[in-house]
């Protein structure tokens, strides 16, 4: 995914692959750095005192927290809004679920397609990897050496290779954790699709050459390609569709619990503000009662960011999918180049796609 965009790998890490609850961390614990180094830096010119200041930030919090669980609960109704319906609803879900698996099972030659998330992208994964080498045997046996087989012949392989990885990522990933959709999100089937469908477009017609029955064993091929590389898109977006709910549900409870310690810790600092004057002393040329509204504020902003930590991810994976099939939102020099019926398009195993 990373050579996808812009972003680094550091970032790309705090986006998406980073424990949600460690990014929540590290913003409270940055916040917390942030306050005690002002304090520290203008220890003689910034001066917190335990009156207004104080009492007006913590009213502002507690506001907040309320705020959020009312945004919460919103969130809650919208998750259960979608499972919720009728009889006829519920039936029409089942019948399309088990249609489309019934449509996999007869494309890829599977008896019972896998239950789990990751075992059912795999079995996507491994049916495109098999059908990948077909390729390369249908574009090895061409005997021209014509441009268009040559580069048949390297878009099989960076199919196989590519799936293959993938598919050892997705083995025993268990769903609900990032690391499925991360494998799912890692394949990029819509650059593939496009560039088999213009691989088959590019190759001369059957009765053009002496390899006629190798050109037309060659296109079949890719049209299997992209036939299984169809499947795994509706599929992959299902997944998403699942994580999603899944990571809304953990975001509410999340926030629930965190919002019940907020709002202790920002009233007592309300009722009992008063009592910092009394506090003395100092740590690390800081004072203490620094040290108690930082870590108090700190606590008081968990709701705030838990919510920063998961949109972060879920923001993200949105935007990277937002589109489905052969339609390709971000592009590269490589993807431009491989546009038209002349170029390879492959620009770093044409992992530069979605």
């Amino acid at each position: 995914m990373r050579r996808r965009g812009t972003e680094n790998r550091l970032k790309l890490w705090l986006l998406l692959e980073a424990n949600r609850w460690v990014v929540a961390a590290v913003v409270l614990a940055g916040f917390v750095l942030g306050t005690l180094l002002v304090a520290a830096v203008v220890p003689d010119r910034v001066v917190l005192s335990v009156g207004d200041p104080v009492e007006t930030l913590f009213q502002g919090l507690v506001t907040a927290t309320i705020t959020g669980v009312t945004l919460v609960v919103s969130i809650n109704s919208l998750v259960l809004s979608q499972e919720l319906g009728t009889l006829g609803d519920q039936r029409d879900r089942m019948e399309g679920a088990m249609s489309f698996r019934r449509d996999i099972e007869d494309e890829l030659g599977v008896e019972i397609a896998p239950a789990t998330p990751a075992g059912f992208l795999r079995v996507l994964v491994d049916g495109v990897e098999r059908r990948g080498a077909r390729l390369s045997k249908a574009a090895a046996a061409v005997a021209s050496e014509r441009v268009e087989t040559e580069r048949t012949r390297a878009f099989a392989d960076d199919v196989r290779g590519h799936a293959s990885s993938v598919s050892s990522d997705l083995a025993d990933r268990q769903f609900g954790t990032f690391g499925v959709l991360s494998a799912a999100l890692n394949f990029n089937y819509s650059w593939k699709i496009h560039e088999a469908r213009r691989l088959r477009e590019s190759l001369p017609e059957a009765d053009e050459t002496a390899d006629a029955e190798s050109i037309r064993e060659l296109r079949d091929a890719l049209d299997s390609v992209v036939a299984a590389l169809t499947l795994f898109g509706p599929a992959r977006e299902h997944v998403k569709t699942l994580y999603f709910q899944w990571e809304l549900v953990d975001l509410s409870r999340a926030m629930l619990y965190s919002a019940v310690p907020a709002l202790l810790v920002a009233t007592n600092t309300l009722l009992f503000h008063g009592t910092l004057g009394s506090v003395s002393g100092a740590t690390l040329g800081i004072a203490h009662y620094v040290w108690i509204v930082a870590l108090a504020a700190s606590i008081a902003l968990a709701p705030f960011a838990i919510l920063l930590s998961f949109v972060l991810r879920i923001g993200t994976i949105a935007k990277r999918t937002l589109s489905i099939g052969p339609f390709i939102l971000r592009t590269t020099g490589s993807d431009e180049v491989g546009g038209g019926r002349g170029g390879s398009g492959r620009g770093g195993s044409g992992r530069d796609s979605e």
